[in-house]
Parts: structure tokens; sequence; C-alpha cells
């Protein structure tokens, strides 16, 4: 938002204040200035009022060019040439003498041109930064004070000072000369003059024109009232075009810059129909999906049936609260306008602007919140000041369709602001301040009945009122020191677990993401889940971000594999990441949930209702590769991640949480299914990890032979108190093992066996070769492990080191035909 702060001043009264002392008003009360910017500094050196006394045409020239004496104050006049079609005698203009550094470093000087000697320029409004128009030069009004020779900067605004303030979504009311003039009232202690504060016409028996409105919910109030006989060729006073350009917005014709100028000043936005173009009766509704409007910008508009319209006989002639259409907007030939104010509701507003992708002034303002009762006040002001500098006549009747909702109030205890602030105000001091604000309060004992006013739609709870009372009071006297957190118990069983995890994998290389939940049909489609797949039941959103994920995940691995796409794309060829995280199932319960209060507690059986709508929502822990895991150099050829690393991920999961998984073959999408482990605990199957499916990988342009697990992290048991290892001080007997073994026999069963065979004494098995080929025949495959026994009270002898290891062999024999090999 910009704002002149000469506008500012006509409604509080401020002293002449520096930038720095002008932000630190506006921060006071928590607004952020974006900067402050000086008119005045952009032309530096002589800039006068001068007055053109003879304007000659330069002859044997195709364009046209005068050689003007223009009087500047001084002795004699000067000679200036202009090329612009409006200078003519008698013309009050503004003159850049030599000396003078326009916009842009451009620099004036005395110079021969067009056979004269030119000494200054006479300015447009484009030249110094004022304005866009530079179809000719600007003409100054014939007023007192607007005399050869004097400083021209006052008449062309050049004295001004421009304010841009970064206004928050919750702060909708500063989006306006009127909310940010309340403002300074407060942060400075100065009188607040309400530029809404008048007497306006309501509604007569007669309308200014025929309307319904067939939806009061998101239309609760409409206002309208006609001026005709306008002279179409009036042109916007050249105050208004001045301020709106200040504020950034383009002047256009003078019935649609008084609705643009009381947008900035009011804070409402307004629309300016021409009254020969409508057609019938209007009527206010939701749009029929599928009905379309071209817009003021062009462009032709397919419509949804949340969308608010205007119509006429011929159908919508405007998007409501976003933009005008063009079939019914002001012309160059317009005489009879209809204005138009009403107060819309913010959600559909909000909804159709990010629908239809169309950013308003007017939709920013009614996304935020619109003071209701400036309608009125509003259309009373456009219609004065088009019956002013447009002529014509206001119509006597007034339209006003309201359909007031009920504010309701809301209790506050008086010494909430205290407790939320950590500081101590005098009594009565937080009602003072909620009626500075604009509310009104009725103190019942200890606690406040306070109403908000209609232009602080985001006062709702207690909470909103307490941050107005320690807001106006001053941030500055809240103390910067942090709490004394309470005394707890520490992290929880399920935190400790989801750490541990973490750390565990990312001690192991991978890299911790984190990703939005949100996927949708194509996602899935992309993963192969079969039509049936419990993973396509999901949670979907009422209100997306995008209509191409709108339903929350039931598993990780759609979004973390488009962070690996992402990576990839971006020159990372190696990547590990993992990501912990919740998915979301639907809940088992039907219908509407019941709707819950928030100034008590709910009954204990509405919330046992409500809870049975909430979507379960486990938590689990995924991970994928695709590249090298460890890189190629000087020392040899690198390793590319394969399934093994993908297991690997899942076992150190299930050993950070403390437990003993069982992994065998399975097939599970989006997994290759001769290449897809999967992960039992308790008979329970709790996740899968290995190589993704070719068709998977290139339906989501993934690289060849990606790899990833994934975990239900809920499934594994809570970590007990950690028991600290106890260390022998006695040598380890280090023992291999080669068993041979049928090709189809998994490896971690044959290890299995080896545990459960080697006893007490083995500390450690690990496997550390695979071998197939002729040496151990066709279908079969040759697994060496190294297995390391110690005792904790003696020095193991050789015979109990083989002894142990003969007892773990039998084992693996006995129960898959293990065979030594060499033996």
């Amino acid at each position: 938002m910009k704002v002149p702060v000469s506008w500012l001043k006509e409604y509080v009264d401020l002293p002449d204040l520096d930038a720095e002392r002008l932000e630190n008003a506006f921060v006071r009360v928590g607004l952020e200035v974006e900067g402050i910017t000086s008119l005045g500094s952009a032309v530096t050196g002589p800039l006068v009022v001068g007055r053109v006394l003879d304007a000659q045409q330069v002859p044997g020239l195709k364009k046209l060019i005068n050689y003007c004496q223009v009087d500047v104050g001084g002795e004699e006049p000067q000679g200036i040439i202009c090329g612009a079609p409006n200078v003519r005698a008698g013309l009050l203009v503004v003159v850049a003498l030599p000396g003078a550094v326009l916009p842009g470093d451009f620099a004036i000087s005395a110079r021969k041109t067009y056979g004269h000697i030119s000494n200054g320029m006479i300015c447009s409004g484009r030249e110094l930064g004022v304005s866009d128009d530079h179809e000719g030069i600007i003409e100054l009004p014939e007023d007192e004070g607007v005399v050869p020779g004097v400083d021209a900067r006052p008449f062309v605004g050049l004295d001004d000072t421009i304010v841009e303030l970064n206004v928050t979504p919750d702060r909708g009311y500063c989006l306006s000369v009127r909310g940010l003039a309340r403002e300074l009232s407060h942060s400075l202690g100065l009188a607040f003059r309400d530029p809404a504060a008048v007497e306006a016409p309501g509604a007569t028996d007669e309308p200014a024109y025929p309307l319904t409105v067939e939806d009061p919910v998101g239309c609760d109030r409409f206002a309208a009232r006609a001026v005709r006989g306008v002279d179409p060729t009036a042109a916007t006073p050249a105050w208004m075009r001045k301020r709106l350009v200040a504020a950034g917005v383009r002047s256009i014709n003078l019935p649609v810059d008084i609705t643009n100028y009381l947008m900035l000043e009011f804070g409402q936005p307004m629309h300016a129909f021409d009254l020969s173009l409508i057609e019938g009766p209007l009527v206010v509704r939701r749009a029929v999906k599928g009905e379309k409007v071209t817009t003021l910008d062009g462009v032709t508009r397919t419509l949804d049936a949340e969308d608010m319209v205007i119509c006429d006989d011929s159908g919508p002639i405007s998007l409501a609260a976003v933009m005008g259409g063009e079939t019914s907007e002001v012309q160059p030939t317009t005489v009879d306008v209809l204005f138009e104010a009403a107060h819309w509701d913010p959600v559909m507003v909000a909804r159709t602007c990010r629908r239809h992708k169309l950013h308003s002034e007017a939709s920013k303002r009614w996304e935020r919140g619109v003071d209701r009762e400036l309608a009125l006040p509003a259309i009373g002001k456009a219609v004065r000041l088009l019956v002013e500098y447009g002529g014509g006549t206001a119509g006597a009747e007034v339209l006003d369709l309201d359909t007031k909702p009920a504010v309701p109030p809301v209790t506050i205890d008086a010494d909430l602001p205290a407790r939320v602030a950590g500081i101590s105000y005098a009594e009565g001091r937080a009602a003072d301040i909620l009626r500075e604000i604009g509310c009104t309060v009725a103190v019942d004992g200890t606690r406040l009945v306070v109403t908000p006013p209609t232009w602080r739609p985001d006062l709702t709870d207690p909470a909103d009122l307490a941050e107005e009372v320690i807001r106006i009071d001053g941030y500055d006297r809240v103390q910067s020191l942090l709490p004394v957190a309470p005394p707890g118990n520490g992290l929880t069983a399920a935190q400790r677990r989801r750490r541990a995890v973490g750390r565990s994998l990312a001690e192991s290389g991978l890299v911790e993401v984190l990703s939005y939940p949100f996927v949708g049909e194509a996602a899935l489609d992309a993963l192969g889940l079969p039509d049936d797949d419990p993973r396509r039941a999901s949670v979907r959103l009422r209100n997306p971000i995008s209509e191409e994920e709108p339903a929350l995940r039931t598993t990780l691995l759609p979004p973390l594999l488009v962070t690996l796409r992402r990576n990839v794309g971006r020159g990372n060829r190696d990547v590990a990441l993992f990501e912990i995280g919740r998915v979301f199932h639907p809940a088992a319960a039907t219908g509407e949930p019941p709707v819950l209060p928030v100034a008590h507690r709910p009954d204990e059986a509405d919330l046992a209702t409500a809870e049975t709508f909430v979507p379960a929502q486990p938590w689990h822990v995924a991970a994928v590769f695709a590249g090298d895991l460890e890189p190629a150099g000087w020392w040899g050829a690198g390793r590319p991640a394969t399934w093994a690393d993908a297991i690997d991920a899942a076992l150190r999961v299930a050993e950070a949480s403390g437990a003993s998984v069982e992994v065998r073959a399975g097939t599970n999408a989006p997994w290759h299914p001769g290449r897809c482990a999967e992960l039992v605990l308790r008979n329970v199957v709790v996740g899968h990890a290995g190589e993704l499916h070719p068709a998977v990988c290139a339906a989501l342009d993934l690289p060849p032979r990606t790899c990833a697990m994934e975990i239900v992290l809920d499934a594994l048991p809570l970590p007990g108190v950690p028991v600290t290892p106890t260390i022998s001080g006695y040598p380890p007997a280090l023992i291999d093992v080669a068993l041979i073994v049928d090709a189809a026999t998994p490896a971690d069963e044959v290890r299995r066996a080896l545990v459960e065979g080697a006893g007490g004494l083995l500390e450690s098995l690990r496997l550390f070769d695979v071998y197939t080929g002729a040496q151990v025949g066709d279908g079969r495959k040759s697994l060496a492990y190294k297995l390391t026994f110690r005792a904790s009270d003696r020095t193991l002898t050789v015979e109990e080191a083989v002894a142990a290891r003969d007892a773990a062999v039998a084992v693996a024999s006995s129960r898959f035909g293990a065979v030594l090999r060499g033996a």
C-alpha cells in the first residue's frame, strides 16, 4: 500500500516528521514500512512556474516544434523549444531551468536546437516522475500563488512524501488512507477525523435501479445510486490524478477514477456501470457452472458454481468483487453512471481469485475484510465528486439491500492482556484501549464484554483483543525474556524412537527432507498401485492448494520421489534421502462431524464423536536412493546404490527402534517384483524395501534402478530404557564361515539360523560376501559370514570357538541343507 503523507494529514494532524520518526510511528503499531520516498528529492535544481508569452512554430519541419518565450520571473523572458501539442500563449507551465536534474539523472542545460538556444525545458508529468502522462506538458491552473518564478514543486506534488507499507492479511482495514490515518492517531496520540463519518442518504422506497440479491450469504449488502447527464469529456481533477499515481493506480476516466480514489481512501471497492448498457433488472447470484463473462482485461472466463456474478437480462456482466465486465463498463461516451458499493463474502472472493488466477486491488481488500458500513458513505461521496467535476444530476433514489448479520460480542478477562504480555496495566487501561480502537465495551465484574467495530472483522476471540491492547499500549513495553519452562518428563518414547531413527539414517549418509503431504491420482497411477490397493483410499481436502494434488498422502514415497527427481534434475546425480512423517487414512465414520464450541470445553460425548471423524495418522519412515552410494576416485571405482542398501536402511530403522525384523522376498507396488523384500515383525509385514519397478522409474522420470524403502514406524516397538552394554576385556575369536545353499534361500534366514545355533558366545555376525558361479554349481550360492565370539569372564579356547562355530553350522545345515564350502 502506497500513500502520500499529505493525504494522511487530511484526517490526522501529523507534525513534520523525518523519515525515521515516521517509520517508527508506523512500526510502533505493528505496520511494516517497505520504504519512504521524498518526491522532492527526485528533481534537483531550479524548477519554477512559467507563463508562455508567445509560441511560434519553427518552419520547415515535419513535426510540430514551437519556439516559446516564457516568463520565469526574471527581468527577461527565456526562449525555450517545446514540441508539446498543447503549448500555447497564456498557459501556466512547469519549467526546468538550466542546472536542474530530472528523474533518470537527466540534466537540463542551455543548448542550441532547431536553430534556437533553448534555455530550459517545459515539462510533462512523465518527465517529472509525477504521472505517466506524456501526451502534453503540464497545464497549471490559474490560481492565487501560481505566478511565474515561484517554486513549482508544491503545485505538481513534488513536495510530498510517499510511504509504502506491507500490510499483513489480518489488517485489511490498513489498505486504505482511513485505516492508516487511524493507526497513526493511535501511535502518536493525535485526534482522528474519520472520512466516512458523514451523513449519507439511506435507502428510498424507489430504488436507484431494480436489483435482486439471490444469495445473501455471498452478498449481505448491496448499495447503488445513479448520476445522469454526466459530461463524458470531463477530466479527472489534477489533485485526484496526482494521488492515484502516487498510490500506483493508473488514471482511466473520471467515474472509474472516483471509484479507485474512494477504494484507496475508504477501503471500499466500488464499480461504475454505464446505465445505458444494462439490459433489464440486475440480479446478484451464484454463477451457473459453465457460464462465461468477459472481464475488463479482455479475457473470457468460464465460471464456477461458487463464483458470484452480477447479471442483467443478457447474463453475467460482472465477476462480483473481483473485476467488472466489458459489456457494461464506462465508455468514452457514457453520460449516465450507476455507482455500486456492496459487501461480499471474503471466503468466496478468495476462492474465486485463485480459481481464475485473477487478483485485483478490489479482491485484495475483500479477501482481508471490508467495513460493511462503508457502502452508503462511499456511494454518497462518489456521487458528490462526479456531480462536482463531471456535471450531471444525482438521482434522489438510493438502493440499499442490507441483510445485516448480528455481530456477537466477545467476552475477555480484564487481566488477560497482562497475563499474556507479562506486564501490568493500570485498572481500566485494557477497556480504554479497546474503546480507542472503536470497540464498544461493557464491564462485567472482572470481565469485559466487547463488540468489535465493523472495520475490524479480525477481532473474533479474546486472544485478538488481548493482542490489540498489547499493540496499542506498545510492544516496546513487553520484555524480551524467555519464560521459565515448566518441569516435565522429557521426550516421550515415540519422540525418542523418531529421533533415534533419524539419527541412525543421517549417520549412514542419508539427508533428511520435509515434503508437502499432498498427492493426486496421477502420482498413485505412476506408482502402479492396483485399483483395490488400500493406499488409494485417501482423505480429500475441501480447499486444496492445487487441484492436481487434492488428497493427503497415504505413503511417503510420492512426494519423496518428487524431491529426488528435482535434485537429480538440478545436477545432483548421487542422492540418498529420507523422511519421517505422517500418512493419512480415512476415518471409518460417515456423515457430518459435530460442530464443537470454542468458548468452552465441548462435552466428552461430542469430543468422542468428533474423534471418530479424525483420519488415522500413523508415522512412517521412507528412504530413496539414486546414483552412487560410494563415489569413485583415485582410490578406485565407486559403488552404485542397490536394493541391498534400501534393505540395509530398513534394518537400521528397526535396529534404532530396538526391533529385530525378518527380511524375506515379497511383491508390492511400486517395487520390482524380483527385487523386493518385505520386512516382517511378529508375522506382520511392517514395510518393504528394494529396487523400484522400471515402469515406475520411467513414469516418474527417475534414474534407472532407483531404490526405496518404507516402514510403518508406529508398527515397531517403542524403545525401552537404554541398557549400558557390557564390554569384555578378553580377546575375541574371529572365524569366517562360507556356506553353500540353494540360490533361492534368503541370506537373512541363514543368518538367523547361525545366530540361533552359535549360542551366547556369539558377539556379532556379518555377511561379507555372496558368490555364485561354477565352483558352487548351478542353482547354488555361497554366503560368507564373519563370526565374532567372546566371553565376558575368560579367554575362549580354540576348541570352544570351533564348537560354537560347528553348532551354528549344524543348525543352518539341518534347516537349509547348508554345506561348508571347501569341506
